[in-house]
């Protein structure tokens, strides 16, 4: 993960505004429309629908295509079925329906019907074909158990025939529905204003005469049934809850049920119909269809109910489809009132708020993540919220889906924009700068710390690497170039494959020298540490290609390692038009004289007491002398690396006594002695045979009172 720091913060909080506040705002409102749509599909995909549609407390008597196909009403216009009609509602309210509502209209009756027929109207020869369907409709408004529909409009307003209108008297209430922009009904209105006056529409008249109750308007505009606070996101309308995809509400054929009246069959009505809210409406193909928010995955025109008379038609299975009757519509927003199970919506604040949110830990991840991460928190993220959302939408509330979502896509893309064009650009000019001469790891880690190097110059305190293959200009005497490119490349490749993974930079190579640092340019506090790991590993790799790997096979390279620790300039050095990432100071020129102090003492690895003491005891050491090295005049201690601290074998732990022993008798003039301690372990140690040698000539020619123990190198 990389580093976010305060600009990022700014920028990822700014982003999260902007598209949250984008995506909730009024003009993109339409997309908390495809949100319901999405849940209510989402929900029946995922839990369905368990209840038991036998509960349902509304039923539909269907005006259908089998009724069209059934005498009497094969071949008649549907004025001249209102006789039917009549009967068949008569039947439903001897079979104990609470109420039953119309959602068809007849604005007109065949009885004004001007046709010439002979030499009258013909409306006038069938006078009196309405009677009984008038008396029907009279009766049942005079005990409040029927509600004609109506359309209101400025345009084209439909209402029933005036003789229908005196039959019902005030009985008559609204049809109309709630839109959307996208023409998509996904709330129907509690209220509608008739000659002035509010009054309640069809689906909320029927669910009140079922309860034996009013609906009331509080002082805030929240509609009150029987104890139930509609929930209105919009105002004046309700949220319709499409829990059953249309497959909740049963279906009565009207064919059936007047067939079922002609076999005296009244147990079946009193089954069918006893306690239920009846609505009457046409569920033809081509009439009265609605697209509401199940159009996703598509509705059903209810479940067809138990028959009475008529054998059922060949296929009575109802396919979902992309619009439903609008009588399902209506009986939808009746059982949610009654059932209490209307959608509650959350207000602009919440929705905004969630946006915000979203969009704010999308623009986090990217921000923080490379994009390939960005976009799989997102997708997570997107995922749980869909899931949190859909188990919230099962108890019919619903939360913004698509604006938190599409708010979060957008902050993702705009945060990745970013940072390709304004955040990133100095990481992408350290990679590229470095790619070619620093582990990826390494540039990782730099990148991660967000201490990038000073271009130019900059002190940094580091250890530096020196190492040279011994007597390599006699061993390249005897190869050809081929074979001589082949081992210094698996040579140089070795040694450079442990120096970077151990944190360590490879600054060039100068023939078979390689010069490496640690500690720059990417920061390493310890630095020292890591270099001396690389040491010792770098000194039994090559014991081991001497040893297996055929380009080494009988060459006997050995090589010699300096390493010192202190502060010096590392940077881009060069001219204005070629330079490196390199570095100067008295701290690598002492590295470089310790590496070719080891063929004084026959050593491989040679560490100052500078690096020994940021180490910070990790290792075993053998103090080797205190050396004057050329170009210098201050002397320092210089020290071999056995091994990991506590990880010495016993012989390395015997000779690095026996060494101390000599060294101490050599600072205290007991030359005699020294070389008899320091060889006590082993003869065949070279560091001990040097050291013997010098003692014994000290011996032989003792050196002035003002001598100091100070071994002088004269060569590099």
């Amino acid at each position: 993960m990389r580093r976010i720091g305060r600009r990022n913060i700014v920028a990822t909080v700014l982003m999260a505004l902007v598209a949250g506040a984008a995506f909730a705002s009024p003009p993109l409102q339409r997309l908390h429309g495809l949100s319901l749509d999405l849940l209510t599909t989402l929900r029946w995909n995922s839990i369905g629908d368990r209840r038991d549609v036998a509960t349902s407390p509304v039923v539909v008597v269907a005006i259908d295509g089998e009724t069209y196909d059934t005498p009497p009403f094969k071949g008649s216009p549907t004025q001249t079925w209102t006789r039917e009609i009549g009967r068949v509602l008569g039947g439903i309210a001897d079979g104990g329906a609470k109420v039953i509502g119309f959602d068809v209209i007849f604005p007109s009756s065949i009885e004004q019907s001007e046709i010439p027929f002979g030499d009258a109207s013909f409306g006038s020869r069938v006078k009196g074909f309405d009677r009984d369907y008038l008396i029907a409709l009279k009766k049942l408004s005079d005990t409040g158990k029927l509600v004609l529909g109506e359309i209101l409009s400025n345009d084209h307003p439909e209402r029933p025939d005036r003789a229908q209108q005196l039959a019902v008297r005030n009985n008559i209430r609204a049809l109309n529905v709630h839109s959307g922009a996208d023409n998509v009904l996904r709330r129907m209105p509690l209220r509608v204003s008739i000659e002035g006056q509010p009054r309640p529409a069809v689906a909320v008249e029927l669910a009140a005469r079922s309860l034996s109750t009013r609906p009331e308007t509080g002082p805030a505009g929240v509609t009150n049934l029987s104890g139930y606070a509609i929930p209105s996101a919009v105002t004046n309308t309700l949220t319709l809850n499409f829990r059953g995809m249309g497959r909740d509400i049963p279906a009565y054929s009207f064919a059936d049920l007047r067939a079922c009246l002609e076999k005296g069959d009244t147990d079946f009505f009193r089954r069918a119909f006893g306690g239920k809210i009846v609505l009457l409406g046409s569920i033809l193909n081509f009439d009265d269809r609605k697209l509401t928010s199940m159009h996703l995955t598509g509705g059903y025109d209810g479940v067809p109910a138990a028959r009475c008379a008529l054998p059922a038609p060949a296929s009575t299975a109802r396919a979902a489809r992309g619009t439903v009757a609008g009588v399902f519509v209506h009986a939808t927003a009746v059982r949610n009132l009654i059932e209490h199970d209307a959608v509650t919506e959350p207000g602009s604040l919440l929705r905004l708020v969630l946006a915000i949110l979203f969009a704010a830990i999308s623009a986090g991840a990217a921000c923080g993540l490379a994009p390939t991460g960005a976009a799989i928190t997102w997708f997570a993220l997107t995922v749980a919220y869909t899931a949190v959302a859909v188990g919230t939408f099962a108890h019919a509330i619903a939360l913004p889906l698509t604006e938190p979502v599409l708010a979060g896509l957008t902050a993702l893309a705009m945060m990745i924009g970013y940072r390709f064009v304004i955040a990133d650009r100095e990481e992408r000019f350290l990679r590229k700068s470095f790619a070619f001469y620093l582990a990826p790891e390494v540039i990782d880690g730099m990148v991660a710390s967000g201490k990038m190097p000073v271009l130019g110059g900059e002190m940094r305190d580091i250890t530096m690497f020196f190492s040279d293959l011994s007597g390599f200009s006699s061993i390249a005497e005897k190869m050809t170039p081929a074979e001589l490119v082949a081992l210094m490349n698996e040579y140089l490749s070795a040694m450079t494959d442990i120096i970077e993974s151990h944190g360590g930079y490879v600054d060039k190579y100068i023939g078979d020298s390689i010069v490496a640092m640690f500690g720059a340019p990417a920061d390493d506090p310890d630095h020292a540490t890591h270099a001396v790991a690389a040491a010792l590993q770098c000194r039994a790799r090559l014991e081991e290609r001497n040893g297996s790997h055929p380009a080494f096979h009988g060459r006997g390279l050995a090589h010699r390692i300096g390493r010192n620790s202190g502060e010096a300039v590392v940077g881009n050095i060069g001219s204005r038009r070629r330079f490196n990432y390199t570095v100067m100071s008295d701290t690598v020129n002492l590295a470089s004289r310790l590496e070719g102090a080891n063929k004084y003492f026959g050593t491989v690895i040679m560490v100052s007491e500078a690096t020994v003491n940021r180490s910070r005891g990790a290792y075993t050491w053998r103090e080797l002398d205190l050396v004057r090295v050329q170009g210098r005049d201050e002397p320092i201690r210089v020290y071999e690396p056995l091994a990991e601290k506590n990880r010495e074998t016993q012989e390395q732990g015997m000779r690095a006594a026996a060494y101390a022993g000599g060294l101490a008798c050599w600072r205290a003039r007991v030359f005699a002695k020294a070389p008899a301690l320091s060889e006590s372990a082993a003869a065949d140690d070279p560091p001990c045979r040097y050291f013997a040698r010098r003692a014994r000539a000290l011996a032989a020619n003792p050196p002035p009172a003002d001598w100091t123990p100070v071994n002088m190198l004269e060569g590099k």
